[in-house]
């Protein structure tokens, strides 16, 4: 897991928004969903504020609580969190098929975790492609403490709709975009599905996990009330505590979309484009 602290946390929210203004960019941001009166035409037209908004406010919890790389994984019973984490990332590699020396392009790549992890393992040089900028930055400090900054390297552009999107889609419906692209589809499946423990279980407030002690409810307790100190000391911005509270409520959203099987954060596929002659 990450080794981000309660300073790096409290220094972390709000990212490039300054700190005076981050109590007024969490109401923005709030107010661009329906449960706070938003609308949809309203989050699709402004919906780089709202996703740069969104990783501005979050980035720091989420560096704090999962670790550096933001994603799920299937994990094996007597698995840790970040054991589980790092192997997904390797398999990745693998599927691949990367060698030393390869160039590699990892699209949506939030601070870096998995692009500084398969560098590594695959002795390749990946560049991130990411649209905001504090993560970019805070990549590259992380890219530096690791001593891979001669092989990671970030850049900027808008590459996604993200949270703009009104809904998800099948996964027979991405096949589909897939192959109208002009790709070939070599294998796809739901990782979840054979996964011995549920990706959501680390969210889960009935579980209880040293490893991942952070996510746990008692861990959740030490953080909901550290992130009020710090807010009241002034150490951590105004606005802070209700960053925390709608990230719990998006983390009890995603337990129980996971327990009826609503979605899935691990569907995987391999797709390639046609071998094109070149003269």
């Amino acid at each position: 897991m990450s080794k981000a602290g309660a300073l790096d946390l409290a220094s972390g929210v709000g990212g490039k928004i300054e700190k005076d203004d981050v109590l007024s960019a969490v109401d923005k941001y709030e107010k661009y969903h329906v449960h706070y009166g938003g609308d949809e035409k309203d989050r699709k037209e402004n919906y780089t504020d709202m996703v740069n908004k969104y990783y501005d406010l979050v980035t720091s919890f989420y560096e704090f609580g999962w670790g550096e790389s933001f994603h799920f994984a299937p994990r094996w019973k007597g698995e840790s969190l970040p054991e589980s984490i790092k192997r997904h990332e390797h398999f990745l590699a693998l599927q691949l098929g990367l060698k030393p020396g390869q160039k590699v392009l990892d699209v949506g790549c939030g601070i870096g975790g998995p692009l500084r992890e398969i560098a590594r393992f695959s002795s390749t040089s990946v560049t991130g492609l990411n649209n905001n900028e504090y993560q970019i930055s805070r990549g590259k400090v992380l890219n530096r403490v690791a001593g891979v900054e001669q092989t990671c390297d970030f850049i900027k552009a808008e590459i996604e709709i993200g949270d703009g999107l009104p809904d998800i889609r099948l996964t027979r419906q991405c096949l589909e975009a897939l192959k109208k692209a002009g790709f070939d589809v070599v294998w796809e499946k739901d990782l979840a599905a054979d996964s011995p423990i549920p990706w959501y279980l680390p969210l889960d407030k009935n579980h209880f996990s040293l490893s991942s002690f952070r996510l746990t409810a008692v861990g959740r307790f030490f953080t909901r009330n550290m992130v009020k100190v710090l807010e009241y000391v002034g150490l951590a911005p105004n606005g802070s505590q209700r960053v925390q509270d709608f990230l719990e409520k998006a983390a009890e959203g995603l337990v129980e979309g996971g327990r009826k099987e609503i979605f899935t954060p691990l569907y995987f596929f391999v797709a390639r484009k046609p071998n094109v002659q070149t003269q």
